[in-house]
């Protein structure tokens, strides 16, 4: 009886850990950025959002969200705006991205991430696939991976977890990094 209470306790112990983690093909710190260009939103208005183009000013944070206007990703989009001044001086270019529609995301950029930052439009997941973004159990969607990106290309920083609480943080710690190894 004592091996099967202990086959069962297993079981439910791997169970929960899938489900509860978040730990995933996300690309390692020191990969190179997929390189894209797609459709965006900022302060309400539409233009294209080209990575190469944002490197070329200085290191991107790139955050994959899975849905506009849901809760845990108007959090997360409130604490980016918060932060995009603090991103800004430090030379980073802050950009989010989702399978949301651009007219949705006209929208998030107003009402979620108050005129402060661009989020782009993944249009059948492209992006979010080149990235290992894409959500395990709904591939169509994101899951809540946040990346910074160097201007050389490659990606200094990696933190994926389904909690928006710690991906501000976390990155701007990133960025603040980099820019302390900075030569002077």
């Amino acid at each position: 009886m004592k091996s099967k209470a202990q086959f069962f306790g297993l079981c439910a112990a791997w169970s929960l850990a899938l489900l509860g983690s978040t730990a995933q093909a996300a690309l390692p710190v020191g990969a190179s950025a997929p390189d894209f260009t797609t459709e965006a939103a900022l302060g309400g208005k539409e233009f294209k959002f080209s990575l190469a183009q944002a490197l070329a000013k200085g290191p991107v944070v790139l955050y994959f969200y899975p849905k506009a206007f849901t809760s845990g990703c108007t959090i997360e989009a409130h604490d980016f705006a918060e932060a995009t001044p603090k991103f800004n001086a430090l030379g980073a270019t802050v950009v989010g991205i989702s399978n949301d529609s651009i007219e949705t995301l006209k929208k998030f950029s107003v009402e979620a991430c108050r005129d402060q930052f661009a989020v782009a439009a993944d249009s059948g997941a492209r992006i979010m696939k080149q990235y290992d973004a894409a959500l395990w159990v709904k591939p169509d969607m994101a899951d809540r991976i946040s990346y910074v990106i160097g201007p050389n290309g490659k990606l200094l920083y990696v933190y994926s977890s389904l909690s928006p609480e710690q991906h501000v943080q976390n990155t701007l710690k990133a960025v603040q990094a980099w820019r302390a190894a900075l030569p002077r």
